[in-house]
C-alpha cells in the first residue's frame, strides 16, 4: 500500500479535527481529537482503495509532499 500524506487540522466551525488525504480525492474524516480523526481517515482510506479496486478505477501514486519551512537560527 502507498504511504499517503495525511493532513490533520482543527476546525473551529466543526469543533473537532479534520483529517484528509490530498492524493485521494474526497478522502477525509472527522474526529473530536487528532487521534480519532487519524483513525477515521485510515478507515476511509482503506474503503476508498477497496472501492477503487472493485470499480477498476486508477489508484493514484502517493506524490503529495507538504512544504516544510525551516526557520534560520
Amino acid at each position: 500500500m502507498n504511504n499517503y500524506h495525511i493532513n490533520i487540522f482543527y476546525s473551529v466551525e466543526d469543533e473537532g479535527y479534520i483529517a484528509d488525504i490530498p492524493d485521494l480525492k474526497f478522502c477525509s474524516a472527522f474526529g473530536k481529537t487528532p487521534q480519532k480523526a487519524l483513525g477515521e481517515v485510515l478507515t476511509a482510506q482503506k474503503l476508498w482503495l477497496e472501492a477503487a479496486k472493485e470499480t477498476n478505477r486508477e489508484i493514484p501514486a502517493a506524490k503529495y509532499k507538504p512544504i516544510i519551512y525551516q526557520i534560520a537560527q
